[in-house]
């Protein structure tokens, strides 16, 4: 986990001692400035009043991600992000009504391509390229009724910059920045868009995601190997498959099943709003509550049973392409509800944060066998226990092996010798200072609030985080490296050159 907290709250003398000012005010008030709500459907709303220029941040974060999609639906919340962007029944349409009588035709035609494909070799060829051909007329047909990215578009005449969506294991976000005179378009605009999406170009948006697929894992073989580690590390847990979904998953994702999906997730009781900018929020508020409110309630489904045993021996996986060798080594940890998870994040800066840290200054500048490394705790999300992982790509002629060893080296060393005080407080220092200098910006703030509130239900979760840094020991590190940096609890990938290679 990469500086996850949001609150700065009860923040020590000397940490203040050498902050700016400007964020000392702001950390220092964040505690009195965030307004809490809860609307009447169960939605949560933070609102906080900054100032400092005439626009705001917004974002809408769901409690739902890849780890909640069925065996067999990978890619389903990533293409439901997708899909959000294509409009409602007034969004994105000329004439809903008309469109509504062609969408009915394209959602019989297109499951049954998909069936008639399952059937392998036994599909007959002559009535698939008639249902194919069927579907292409029909598409084309579609369009005389769509207002292309309508919602793009009304949001960028109205002075939006960066509105976009994200996807990943554990949350789906929907974010815009905006003037902050536009809040009351926002809310029209994304309560239809929970309300009454319309999941149009569906199939045609199917075809788009392989090719993003094919375009940015299936040609990468640095993110072919980072999915086949995931696919090795974890043997029970969701957070062992691709969030963008598997090929033969995507090619069968059907409408019925994506529009269940999001009944079933993206309900008032899993989202967090979240606006900081320019705004009063005895104002904000009912205009909040007039467009979500509408919203229905629902009942979310039980939480996630599925539980990673315990590893039980080393797991070692190679990957061959023709590109440059990489290395990649993880560890079972636990989530951040737990205690030793700040005591792993302070390791991840030891190691990897900076020119000096451990990693860096010897394989990077001191030996000069690596082009790079980098670690994460936390990955590939938060909800769920997860890896410490770390990264590293060998400058030539220098090998991953020779990389993994004198890693093993330096965790070694953490369980064996005491880091030292001084080494210990600036880190601890540099971990607080960066995440605090991103409180400057009102997008930072926003995406922090409604994470720390989304994934731990309180925004106010990472200002007992921030002061629990302070608390980590020299014998927290070493007792932490003891546990986790074990071989039983290792997974080791590598990226290796085809024999065949130059």
């Amino acid at each position: 986990m990469k500086i996850k907290f949001q609150v700065v709250a009860g923040i020590t003398l000397a940490l203040l001692l050498f902050l700016l000012a400007p964020l000392e005010a702001l950390a220092l008030s964040l505690e009195s400035r965030v307004k809490e709500f809860t609307l009447k459907n169960g939605m949560k709303v933070l609102l906080l009043e900054r100032r400092q220029s005439p626009t705001l941040s917004l974002y809408i974060r769901f409690r739902v991600g890849a780890t909640d999609e069925n065996l067999g639906m990978t890619g389903t919340a990533h293409l439901l992000g997708h899909m959000l962007f294509k409009g409602t029944q007034t969004l994105g349409t000329k004439n809903y009504t008309e469109e509504e009588k062609l969408l009915i035709r394209i959602d019989t035609i297109g499951p049954a391509i998909d069936a008639e494909k399952a059937k392998g070799e036994k599909a007959d060829k002559s009535f698939l390229k008639y249902l194919e051909e069927t579907l292409k007329g029909l598409q084309a047909e579609h369009k005389k009724w769509l207002e292309k990215d309508e919602i793009g578009y009304l949001y960028s005449q109205n002075g939006a910059v960066g509105f976009n969506a994200m996807t990943s294991a554990d949350t789906t976000t929907y974010l815009v920045n905006l003037p902050s005179n536009r809040l009351e378009l926002w809310a029209r605009i994304e309560s239809d868009r929970i309300l009454n999406p319309v999941l149009r170009e569906f199939y045609s948006e199917r075809d788009v995601i392989m090719e993003e697929r094919r375009r940015s894992v299936d040609s990468q073989p640095g993110r072919q190997l980072v999915e086949n580690f995931l696919g090795a590390a974890f043997m029970a847990h969701p957070y062992g498959r691709p969030v963008i979904g598997w090929p033969s998953d995507i090619q069968s994702l059907d409408k019925r099943t994506t529009e269940q999906f999001f009944r079933t997730f993206y309900s008032p009781a899993n989202t967090v709003l979240t606006v900081v900018g320019d705004l009063n929020p005895d104002e904000a508020l009912p205009i909040i509550r007039k467009y979500f409110e509408r919203i229905p309630s629902q009942i979310l489904p039980p939480p996630l049973r599925t539980v990673e045993p315990e590893q039980i021996g080393e797991r070692r996986i190679q990957v061959v392409a023709d590109a440059q060798p990489q290395l990649i080594i993880g560890f079972h940890k636990p989530n951040p509800r737990h205690p030793d998870d700040v005591v792993c994040e302070v390791i991840e800066s030891l190691l990897t944060s900076g020119r000096t840290s451990r990693l860096y200054k010897r394989l990077v500048e001191e030996e000069r066998t690596a082009a790079e490394v980098s670690s994460s705790n936390g990955f590939p999300g938060e909800r769920y226990p997860n890896l410490f992982v770390i990264f590293a790509t060998p400058r030539h002629p220098h090998t991953a092996e020779e990389l993994e060893k004198a890693i093993g080296q330096e965790l070694d060393r953490l369980k064996s010798e005491s880091v030292s005080e001084q080494e210990l407080k600036k880190v601890k220092n540099q971990i607080q200072t960066d995440f605090l200098r991103q409180l400057n910006s009102n997008s930072k703030l926003a995406y922090w609030l409604s994470y720390g509130q989304c994934l731990f239900g309180d925004w106010r979760y990472f200002s007992d985080r921030l002061q629990s840094y302070e608390r980590v020991t020299a014998e927290d590190v070493r007792r932490v490296a003891q546990k986790y940096f074990v071989a039983l609890n290792r997974t080791a990938a590598a990226l290796a050159k085809s024999p065949e290679s130059p």
